[in-house]
């Protein structure tokens, strides 16, 4: 079993956002996970863990959330520190203010910056121009958050990256940009399945591909929903419409119906597969409600770590660095 905590004892952690996974090394990423694992066996044990004392974090969002808002508002309390909600309607972003001016001003005010919002540009451009943390906490392109809290969940059930085969089927859209990158950094074979014309950025692959190369991991984007399946470790999926897409709702309905997971399609996974979906999920679309509320379903096991894996995020970034 691979143990995180040993793997990351001598690592100084140098990062100064989380932007994109692909900014991060296989070590980096171990050293958030075990992070994380530390900071949810002290929370389990009622031990306080006040690592943020009186430090600030600004949440933007542009775009709404339940589980981005609870558990980045949730965690930062549980770190001591206070969370700062801002939506457009609260600041000057909406009104047409340049992400440089707010950056500039935001880093004179708090300890660190979260958004989730549209644009990765948006995300970049407030780690140029201000002067502390900037945590991605979604775009249209990634979702690195989501994917650590995957990996976190993966490492707890299964013990290990290498050797495992992780089927994402569905959208090529923000998550399955991020699990490309999340796993080909930790050398964890990747298959993609989704209709012809909803494949995952061919920019994002390449470089997913790259990685493989020495992390002597597997990436395969195919049309077939079964080929993607075959013998996996995780199945993996997400809604067939993201948020901005509901015009499409109707035609995309018609095109991802042959990769709804279901207790058929699940079948061609390997006996003891996992089955995850980073919510919200809609029973009798994407996934039916016999695999996701089944008993190979950890996804509100996924769900609860995206708390611990944001906490230690937060926590390396504003925090101690690379103790």
């Amino acid at each position: 079993m691979l143990d995180l905590k040993a793997n990351t004892k001598e690592f100084i952690f140098k990062q100064s956002h989380l932007l994109s996974l692909q900014d991060y090394t296989k070590e980096d990423i171990y050293k958030v996970l075990a992070k994380s694992l530390e900071l949810k066996e002290e929370h389990a044990k009622n031990i306080p863990h006040p690592i943020l004392e009186g430090k600030t974090l600004a949440m933007i969002f542009t775009k709404s959330s339940t589980r981005t808002r609870v558990s980045f508002e949730v965690g930062i309390k549980q770190l001591g520190g206070y969370g700062l909600f801002l939506n457009n309607n609260d600041i000057q972003l909406g009104r047409g203010e340049s992400i440089e001016d707010t950056a500039k001003v935001l880093s004179r005010y708090v300890d660190g910056i979260m958004i989730r919002t549209y644009d990765q540009v948006d995300v970049l451009n407030l780690a140029k121009y201000g002067s502390v943390p900037v945590i991605n906490g979604l775009t249209d392109i990634y979702h690195p958050c989501q994917i650590l809290a995957d990996l976190l969940t993966i490492y707890e059930v299964k013990g290990r990256f290498s050797g495992l085969k992780l089927a994402y089927i569905g959208d090529g859209n923000n998550v399955s940009n991020s699990l490309l990158i999340g796993c080909t950094k930790v050398g964890m074979d990747i298959s993609i399945g989704c209709p012809r014309g909803y494949e995952p950025c061919s920019d994002i692959v390449s470089v997913a591909l790259e990685n493989s190369k020495t992390s002597y991991s597997k990436v395969k984007v195919t049309n077939s929903a079964i080929e993607a399946m075959k013998d996996a470790d995780i199945v993996y999926t997400d809604v067939w419409a993201s948020m901005g897409q509901e015009a499409e709702e109707a035609i995309r309905e018609r095109d991802f119906a042959p990769f709804q997971v279901n207790s058929k399609l699940f079948s061609y996974a390997k006996d003891d597969a996992i089955f995850l979906h980073c919510l919200p999920a809609y029973r009798g679309r994407e996934v039916t409600a016999e695999v996701i509320d089944g008993p190979q379903s950890y996804i509100f096991d996924e769900a609860e770590n995206r708390l611990h894996v944001q906490k230690a995020i937060m926590a390396l970034l504003m925090g101690e660095g690379g103790s």
